[in-house]
């Protein structure tokens, strides 16, 4: 009998990493516990199901990493990236998904695949045989966090992710609201207005941050220790850090102009973006929260624009546990203690959905390769899935590793001749040298093992 690619977890990165095993030859079963074991986060049973922003993030391959990242999976025929790409809505020069038709998507397309069978089974232990890719994510359960703390002889590190919310558009203000993306970007009116943009006098932006740092808050139990993700952080905690942090953050007025009142600047500016195709949902950006559900609906009306807002869902927050992959992790990403097992996805130390899914990618190709009898080399580290895969499993400071989101700095310099150049540039000769070693990459005949 054939070998099974066994993957738990239903994810962005299990996803991937199933579609592509499958589409190499090999047979997969994912495992997903849902939706016989419900997550804090989840709402549904779909595969790839989006919890918190709806935002691939910059789809720009010239200038951005996570562009570039975009593009890289293209090329390698992703499944998530295709989903994505035939979900989009409009967002400017990023990329949002109507995230609950990008998920049945996935789902159907992975449970059609002649290739891959689907068990809602919760999975507690560490496999001793087969051949493995555990790709849990944030919210991997109680019985197989303890297992694989266990097997690694060390606590899994962990950090606290918070959700924004969301909101009915039929319930925000519109002679206060206005559409309009950030300096206007996209090319059609549809993209130029996937924005709604709530603007506040100094007054109001003073009254906001005080009733802020005033509301109650989700409490951690004793022990605990609250360790946030920069990119996600709640915006209680950036408040914390300074009554102007929010306005150089996401509630910056830059680029955008109120018509109902031209001549006058906001001092502040509360986005939300478009949540699903219908236009009726919008999540609040950058607006992830640990207020408890009350506090939340009282400060939030406070945005003048929000003072009705009917909430399609509250912001909450919740533990996101990772290991320390630069010690466990071999270059193969297998578990350097038990070889069988790989890992993929947000609990190896990468954050976002993209980066996520390039993680289950590689799993996915690797693991495939090994029961093919062959081996998938990594990536160079002068592409963007490579510079990951390289910070991931040895490229970080092991001491103080963090999640990490795709970035610039994670890639070997480019060589910038002639002296410094401009960042516009830098980022061109980064993504033009990524995507020829990409491309070279994708082309490499499988080596017998």
């Amino acid at each position: 009998m054939a070998a099974v690619l066994n993957i738990v977890g239903g994810g962005m990165a299990g996803s991937e990493a199933a579609w592509q095993a499958a589409q190499m030859g090999v047979h997969v079963v994912i495992h997903e516990m849902r939706p016989k074991v419900e997550t804090f986060a989840h709402r549904t049973g779909h595969l790839a199901e989006m919890v918190c922003s709806n935002s691939f993030r910059s789809d720009d391959d010239e200038q951005n990493a996570v562009g570039l990242l975009h593009w890289e999976m293209r090329q390698a025929g992703g499944i998530i990236m295709e989903m994505a790409d035939k979900h989009a809505l409009p967002a400017g020069g990023a990329l949002a998904v109507d995230r609950d038709p990008f998920a049945e998507s996935v789902t159907e397309r992975l449970k059609n695949h002649p290739n891959i069978s689907v068990q809602a089974f919760e999975i507690k232990e560490l496999p001793s045989e087969g051949h493995w890719v555990i790709a849990t994510g944030p919210l991997t359960s109680d019985g197989l966090g303890q297992a694989i703390a266990k097997e690694t002889g060390q606590d899994a590190l962990a950090f606290f992710d918070a959700i924004a919310p969301i909101v009915y558009f039929d319930s925000v203000n519109m002679e206060k609201a206005w559409f309009q993306s950030r300096y206007d970007k996209g090319e059609t009116e549809e993209e130029r207005t996937a924005y709604l943009n709530c603007p506040m006098t100094r007054d109001e932006y003073e009254a906001f941050i005080d009733a802020l740092l005033e509301a109650d808050k989700t409490e951690f139990r004793e022990g605990e220790t609250a360790k946030y993700f920069d990119g996600c952080l709640p915006i209680e905690v950036m408040a914390e850090r300074g009554r102007e942090t929010l306005r150089f953050g996401p509630m910056k007025p830059v680029g955008l102009t109120n018509p109902h009142q031209p001549d006058q600047k906001p001092y502040a500016v509360v986005q939300l973006r478009r949540d699903n195709a219908l236009g009726t949902l919008y999540n609040i950006v950058g607006f992830q929260t640990k207020m408890k559900y009350g506090a939340q609906t009282s400060v939030f009306k406070i945005i003048p624009g929000l003072e009705e807002a009917s909430f399609a869902r509250l912001g909450g927050i919740h533990r996101n546990t990772f290991i320390n992959s630069p010690t466990l992790l071999d270059a193969q990403m297998r578990l350097k203690s038990q070889p069988h097992i790989r890992f993929a996805g947000q609990i190896t130390g990468v954050e976002g959905y993209v980066e996520s899914a390039a993680m289950g990618l590689l799993a996915g190709r690797m693991a495939a390769a090994e029961i093919l009898g062959q081996t998938v080399s990594p990536p160079p580290p002068e592409t963007a899935m490579g510079a990951l895969v390289t910070h991931i499993t040895g490229g970080a400071e092991a001491k103080t590793f963090q999640p990490m989101n795709v970035n610039f700095g994670l890639f070997p310099p480019v060589d910038a001749k002639g002296g410094r150049k401009n960042r516009q540039t830098r980022y061109k000769l980064y993504t033009d040298r990524a995507k020829a070693a990409w491309t070279g990459w994708l082309n490499e005949k499988l080596d017998a093992a």
